[in-house]
């Protein structure tokens, strides 16, 4: 990043006050999380710093903090366990190095006689997520939250292991699933721990990945506003607020979060990290049409020159942040002119090339997309051939986006519509995963620019009201929801869009 667009970031990341000359840095904050093991009393304060730093997913730390421990009491197996858990990303699939050194760790942990049963059960739930490495993540997964359940139960009072099993629980419930029944269910597992433990890291970075959701969002708020407070030394912990923000639409709120995160995750040579926070935030900015500020976020994200795009993480997130801006901004020439990274996985490519497809059918007049049209064929096929369920349902509701506005184009206005209400229906059922803050846009806010182009207002507003009940504050649907509203001579309406759109956050 440029050390001018730095400077503006941390300037506008802190409060006044916090700029303010030091002779030194401010004392680290991470929170505090304590797991009783049988290692030396003298690597304990080393242990709960690790530890804390894998609850704020600050991986590459916390395993220099684990190795560190091993080093200093070579009989620690907890101190390798703590290790391998680094490289275990419950909440995306890690690339094959990671698992392959993750494995590595946990066969040494797994090799020193543990000092107790309850330690030899830790080790031995993570070793069956990287017992095989050809079975399917999500079959690992779910070998090591049997596992974790089963710990948790044989030690009610180990909260760490209480924590654990719920984290678990939120990384393998199904995103098909809409009742939430894993998140709720991790969520009442945590939230008695917290008013035990206020100052724990973990406990309200997982309670907002449990009520990451349209329906349970409310639910996060406070742990939204408390986590950036415990543990402020961890840019993640400075970024996870903006997954509640982002599902209420406080984007002022969201815009705040991911700035300090960026400085944080920059500072600490987090690119992950980093882009992540940046991904979100140009998605806040464009909601709040804030056009200039998130063109200067994607301009320091193309001048990042080297990004390793395979990373998921990574990938996603750089690919993404360019197509935001200009289908946000209803750009179509620019979204058709878009190119993958080099390297970007075929989840993160599909996405780049439904702008370019977008970009052709929805410019005036609109072009041939053949060729972007199959490449999202392609994207497709190589995620179902990999085994990605998710990615593979989110290429494929793509792909039907793609085919309805070339319907559209070609004058089939019935299949046009078709198309994409199954798309919808489809994308609905669906939870998103923490990578992303959602779709570049719903195809049910689609549905209603569609159902708007076709004159029928009545159905437009219905369609936008329904997408804004999942991702409210949606600037695109709000102003499809005025225009329709206006069509239909509904001032109440209009007003109340209205208002929405000006909103900027919530308390």
């Amino acid at each position: 990043m440029k050390p001018r667009a730095l400077a503006l970031l941390l300037a506008l990341a802190w409060p006044a006050a916090a700029q303010e000359h030091h002779d030194h840095p401010a004392p680290e904050k991470l929170g505090h999380a304590h797991l009783a093991t049988t290692c030396s009393p003298a690597v304990t304060a080393r242990f709960d710093r690790a530890l804390a730093l894998l609850h704020s997913f600050a991986y590459s730390l916390a395993e220099r903090g684990f190795l560190d421990v091993a080093a200093a009491d070579p009989h620690c197996a907890m101190a390798w366990w703590g290790a391998a858990m680094t490289h275990y990303h419950q909440l995306w699939q890690p690339p094959a190095p990671e698992f392959a050194a993750g494995a590595e760790e946990a066969s040494r942990a797994a090799a020193i006689p543990p000092g107790s049963p309850r330690e030899g059960a830790y080790i031995a739930a993570l070793g069956r997520y990287f017992a095989d490495p050809k079975a399917p993540p999500d079959a690992r997964a779910r070998l090591y939250a049997a596992a974790m359940g089963d710990l948790a139960r044989a030690w009610p009072r180990d909260d760490e292991a209480q924590v654990f099993f719920a984290l678990a629980l939120v990384a393998t419930d199904p995103p098909t699933d809409k009742t939430h029944a894993g998140d709720k269910r991790a969520a009442a597992i945590l939230e008695p721990i917290w008013r035990r433990q206020p100052q724990h890291p973990g406990v309200p970075h997982y309670l907002i990945h449990a009520y990451d959701s349209a329906e349970l969002a409310p639910r996060g708020l406070a742990a939204a506003r408390a986590y950036s407070k415990i543990a402020p030394s961890a840019p993640h912990a400075l970024h996870m607020p903006s997954h509640i923000f982002t599902r209420l639409g406080l984007w002022d709120d969201s815009i705040a979060s991911n700035r300090a995160a960026i400085a944080a995750a920059h500072a600490q040579g987090d690119i992950g990290e980093q882009l992540h926070a940046m991904d979100y935030l140009t998605y806040a900015l464009l909601q709040r049409g804030r056009w200039r500020e998130a063109e200067a976020v994607v301009s320091e994200a193309r001048a990042m020159t080297g990004l390793p795009a395979a990373q998921f993480k990574i990938g996603y997130a750089a690919n993404a942040m360019a197509v935001r801006y200009a289908v946000e901004r209803r750009d179509w020439a620019g979204a058709s002119a878009l190119q993958p990274l080099p390297g970007s996985p075929p989840a993160a490519a599909a996405i780049v090339d439904w702008a370019r497809a977008l970009g052709r059918l929805r410019a005036s007049p609109p072009g041939p997309a053949e060729s972007e049209i199959v490449a999202l064929e392609a994207d497709l096929a190589a995620l179902r051939a990999a085994g990605d369920d998710y990615w593979a349902g989110q290429a494929d509701v793509m792909l039907e986006e793609a085919r309805a506005w070339r319907a559209m184009a070609a004058g089939d206005r019935a299949q046009a519509l078709a198309t994409l209400a199954a798309a919808a229906d489809q994308e609905d059922a669906i939870e998103k995963q923490p990578v992303t803050p959602g779709p570049i846009v719903p195809a049910r806010e689609q549905l209603g620019e569609m159902l708007l182009a076709q004159h029928r207002p009545a159905q437009a507003l219905a369609a936008f009201r329904k997408s804004l009940a999942e991702a409210p504050g949606r600037r695109g649907a709000l102003q499809g929801a005025i225009v329709a509203a206006k069509a239909l001579g509904d001032p109440r309406a209009v007003r109340h869009f209205q208002a929405a759109l000006s909103r900027r956050s919530r308390t």
